[in-house]
């Protein structure tokens, strides 16, 4: 089972990839054999790059990029770290206050995640950033509460239908659906004076009633907090279009507010608990069926009030330095063609699936064909691999670089191939531009489901596909966005499960990957060598 399984992130490059003398067959057996590698070593990779917090900016995240620098350097590799310095954001203080209709006392909102019995990471619990939007806008704000289900546009449209007027109001939010900044933005067009997004138990804690969190379950516990950028532009929002190099020129804060992708109005993410005791508060005209929450939930009601929250919050934005580490392994028929590996590096809390789940893919990749050059084995083009930093505040790092090297990308560059939550769980997900759905489809079927070792990935993926297999690369979702939209770069998307309930938060961490998103590392494993005959 472990060498079957042992086979999807890799079968998508060989087509890019193999220049040698004996033939490509032989290449590919190796590469999937257990003698190159093990389960263990793609484990290691995870549990070290996860044993600590590592925000965008911080030193926590340095160390992990010296640590990424330090295994590609291993594997004669030659690497080095590509800097920029970039506007990032960060919370000085925040408060939330709800005063509800009498005799009911006030509450005052602690707004932490707690820590679970048992816990291994509970010595560096104190590194985990309090939670917060980053570039969230600074201020105080205070109003009934109204309740806007998923925050949507056709959200506000039905509560107009309701005859419910949202101006004044502080808004409540449930996650999903749409994107986050996405839902600051259509509150402030709203009229809204504030926002308040919160972890719906229907979504994302099991469906509420009796269902079980982790660690004892996969769900979201009831105090976790989702958190993330509420930016919605690219890249440094000081630079947009160039490099954010040293002293190189910046918008003004006035200049990038103008912009538009920076909110307007102040935001918090809170968590399950909170959100309910806040729902708690709203009377008014019953909510829609398809806004009530999960089994056993209170009736959801729009409002605005009785409630009132007071929301308070400080930012700071300061000029950070990041690091995205780059290695090289040059081509020897074609090495002025460039087949591009990536993915991210910094994490909101411990980033076990997001997204170091796909770090330690990249490394697990670096290492094999590192090992397939002592046998005589040469790629056809030259590979770049990219471990990309501040992705998490608005796809920072790779936009940055490609910004700065957007000439030889789009006359060089032939693929580039992205791997960002790898893995969550069970069943292959893929999204592609036109140019390599045939290719993906190919590497899949060379490679054993991780999960069924009676058939191929391709198999068990064309057998739950309800609507076309490979998706298409829209938004910004992660780094490929800046080598699509920008340069025009062919590219993949790809990950084992879809979605998983402690995004972004901090039981994201290595105990809930191996007890819930892969026990035995199968569909880490799985996952690379689909990446390597792509």
């Amino acid at each position: 089972m472990l060498k079957a399984a042992t086979t999807t992130f890799i079968a998508i490059v060989t087509s890019f990839l193999f220049f040698s003398s004996p033939p490509k067959s032989f290449y590919h057996s190796l590469f999937i054999s257990d003698s190159l590698a093990d389960n263990a070593s793609i484990s290691q990779h995870l549990y070290i790059l996860t044993r600590r917090p590592h925000v965008a900016g911080t030193q926590a995240n340095a160390e992990a990029a010296a640590y990424v620098l330090s295994i590609l350097t291993s594997y004669n590799i030659g690497s080095h770290i590509a800097s920029y310095d970039v506007l990032l954001s960060y919370p000085v203080s925040r408060s939330l206050t709800l005063t509800r209709p009498p005799p009911n006392p006030p509450i005052t909102f602690d707004l932490r995640q707690e820590i679970y019995d048992g816990d291994p990471y509970a010595d560096v619990a104190d590194e985990v950033m309090p939670t917060f939007h980053a570039y969230a806008k600074s201020g105080t704000v205070s109003g009934p509460v109204l309740y806007v289900n998923y925050g949507r546009v056709e959200d506000y449209m039905t509560l107009k239908e309701m005859g419910v007027n949202v101006t004044n109001n502080v808004v409540l939010a449930r996650y999903g659906q749409i994107y986050r900044g996405d839902i600051v933005s259509n509150a402030y067009e709203a009229g809204a004076t504030g926002v308040i997004i919160y972890t719906d138990r229907k979504d994302y804690g099991g469906g509420g009633g009796d269902a079980k969190w982790f660690p004892d379950d996969k769900w979201m516990p009831p105090s976790g907090v989702q958190v993330g950028s509420v930016f919605t532009g690219p890249g440094d929002p000081t630079t947009p279009g160039w490099p954010s190099r040293g002293a190189c020129e910046r918008l003004s804060d006035k200049e990038v507010v103008k912009g538009g992708d920076v909110p307007l109005i102040p935001s918090l993410p809170v968590s399950a608990a909170d959100g309910e005791a806040i729902l708690g508060s709203i009377a008014g005209q019953i909510a829609n069926d398809d806004w009530q929450g999960g089994k056993d939930a209170p009736v959801y009601r729009v409002g605005p009030g009785p409630g009132i929250v007071n929301l308070s919050y400080t930012g700071k934005e300061v000029i950070s330095t990041i690091q995205n580490v780059i290695g090289v392994i040059e081509g020897a028929e074609e090495p002025d063609r460039f087949v591009i590996l990536g993915n991210h590096r910094d994490a909101w809390t411990f980033g076990a699936v997001d997204p170091n789940s796909g770090t330690a893919a990249l490394l697990e990749i670096a290492q094999r064909l590192q090992k397939l050059q002592k046998k005589g084995w040469k790629p056809r083009r030259t590979i770049v691999f990219c471990n990309w930093d501040a992705e998490e505040y608005g796809l920072v790092g790779s936009t940055e670089w490609v910004e700065e090297n957007r000439e030889i990308l789009a006359s060089r560059a032939v693929a580039y191939l992205n791997v960002d939550c790898a893995v969550t769980g069970a069943g292959f997900h893929a999204s592609a531009t036109p140019q390599l759905d045939e290719l993906i489809k190919q590497a899949t079927q060379q490679v054993q489901d991780p999960d069924n070792s009676s058939q191929t990935i391709f198999d068990s993926w064309a057998a739950s596909s309800n609507g076309p297999m490979i998706g298409r690369l829209g938004g910004g979702g992660s780094d490929y966005a800046s080598f699509v939209q920008h340069v025009g770069v062919p590219a993949a998307d790809m990950s084992f499960g879809k979605g998983y309930p402690v995004y972004h938060s901090m039981y994201d961490d290595f105990i809930w990957m191996k007890k819930f998103g892969d026990p035995m590392f199968h569909r880490h494993v799985a996952g690379l060598f689909s990446y390597y005959f792509i």
